[in-house]
């Protein structure tokens, strides 16, 4: 999956809050202060030309809709990450990441708890 920009991103994840919208009413949804109309426009063009971003016309008007799903991108993004920083693995990853002394201990034993359901969920007879 292509990554996306800084401000691909910041559009996708308005487009992804509002699952549908006009030009106008995405360039609305920003916070102040807005990005220009003109700004966001080219970021749909590019958007649309990566595949990220359907449109439906209606008259003269295109109402835009996200052809990527937010856990579809993330999964995309984390799989990068793990190539590309932990050789593709996933306890690599893990280790270097509870190493931070920052996870309380409640938060590491959420994250077992969650691994253990997996591993019970996957095995053979369930």
């Amino acid at each position: 999956m292509k990554a996306l920009t800084k401000a691909e991103e910041q559009v996708m994840q308005q487009l992804w809050d509002m699952d549908a919208a006009f030009l106008r009413e995405l360039v609305d949804s920003f916070d102040e202060p807005k990005p220009a109309y003109t700004t966001v426009s080219t970021m749909v063009r590019i958007l649309i030309e990566k595949e990220f971003i359907g449109f439906k016309k209606y008259g003269s008007n295109r109402q835009y809709f996200p052809l990527v799903s937010r856990e579809e991108y993330l999964k995309g993004q984390f799989r990068g990450v793990l190539r590309n920083y932990f050789q593709g693995s996933f306890s690599k990853f893990a280790s270097f990441y509870t190493d931070d002394e920052k996870f309380s201990l409640e938060e590491l034993e959420e994250i077992e708890r969650i691994v253990k359901d997996q591993i019970k969920n996957r095995k053979p007879g369930k």
